[in-house]
């Protein structure tokens, strides 16, 4: 069975005051049922913090206050979801997601066995950040970015990203049905429609779609604002499509290049990514600089000489021990096996 994970921001299912929207929740549910004997599902959905917020006296958004809202609001979340997915009989679980699950292959896979015995259980996982415990420096940028991780972790045919405006719009406000490739004019169409509860938008989903779409998995932006909003957007007739890019990546280059946790970064020069893009191990003779303290084993970015990033890879030398080999021919920093190009 393909993999499919559809992702609902704050806006999708909560109101403007936070509180949860039961009607959009209860049409997820309603057409998440008829997908369910299709596809293995991970919903990834916002909405904990808005849901809690109302029970903390003063609310104003301190870290605190967030976390004390995400821990009231995850349990009002769950078994609201819990009441309309009983309706069709599927039980639902939750899985609490940290950075760290996706940076260590082994924690990773951890979470993949898991949800995959729910699965086997006819269960379908709702992610969510654990806001409770998640450091600042940790977080996720949003769950758009949670919701592609474990895409490419999972190796999913799909990833549906829910918007309040329905897709990705034109300059004349009408939706862009097929998009090829996520470049910069594309980029150009953003409009600063974030709301006021969620931390996403346009430009977030649009980042995450070209990372998907890059390693192999159709991505698609729709709204929930129209009738059997899911079930029409995964079959092509409403929202925007990215098309998945050619080509597909063993899962250990797919969490590579996943975006997984980096420690450090290597900037490297024009030879080196030359040999790179012809799948060459980078050896320390291209190595311009190094920033960050990481050690072997440890997840990098490797950059360009203008500071785009180009590659991930897993260091095969420490950052200290890399810093004293720059320049030098003949030193294997990482094995093209532990590189995936972005």
């Amino acid at each position: 069975m393909s993999v499919l994970i559809i992702k609902f921001g704050t806006a999708s299912i909560t109101s403007a005051d936070g509180s949860l929207n039961e009607a959009a929740i209860a049409t997820i549910a309603g057409q998440v049922a008829q997908l369910h004997k299709r596809y293995r599902i991970v919903l990834v959905s916002s909405g904990a913090v808005g849901a809690g917020r109302g029970l903390i006296h003063g609310y104003r958004g301190e870290i605190a206050q967030r976390k004390a809202a995400a821990a009231v609001g995850n349990l009002l979340l769950l078994n609201t979801y819990n009441r309309y997915f009983s309706e069709y009989n599927i039980p639902i679980a939750q899985t609490l997601c940290e950075r760290h699950h996706f940076a260590n292959r082994e924690q990773f896979l951890q979470l993949k066995e898991t949800v995959q015995e729910l699965w086997k259980n006819g269960i379908i996982p709702i992610a969510n950040e654990n806001d409770v415990v998640s450091d600042r420096e940790l977080k996720f940028s949003d769950n758009d970015e949670l919701a592609t991780l474990i895409a490419v972790g999972f190796g999913a045919s799909d990833l549906m990203l829910c918007t309040s405006v329905g897709g990705l719009l034109d300059a004349d406000g009408k939706i862009i049905p097929t998009i090829e490739q996520v470049d910069e004019s594309i980029f150009s169409l953003v409009r600063n429609e974030k709301s006021a509860l969620g931390l996403g938008g346009m430009a977030s989903k649009l980042t995450f779609a070209k990372l998907a779409t890059r390693m192999g998995i159709r991505t698609t932006i729709f709204g929930l604002n129209q009738p059997d909003g899911i079930l029409r957007a995964l079959a092509g007739e409403t929202g925007t499509h990215f098309l998945r890019q050619e080509g597909t990546q063993p899962a250990k280059r797919r969490w590579l290049g996943s975006g997984s946790l980096t420690a450090g970064r290597i900037r490297i020069d024009a030879g080196a990514v030359s040999a790179l893009q012809r799948r060459n191990s980078l050896l320390a003779v291209g190595v311009q600089a190094v920033e960050g303290d990481f050690t072997r084993g440890e997840v990098v970015e490797v950059c360009d000489e203008k500071g785009n990033a180009v590659a991930v890879a897993r260091a095969r030398l420490s950052s200290e021990i890399i810093e004293k080999e720059r320049g030098m021919p003949n030193i294997e920093v990482a094995n093209a096996n532990d590189i995936v190009i972005l």
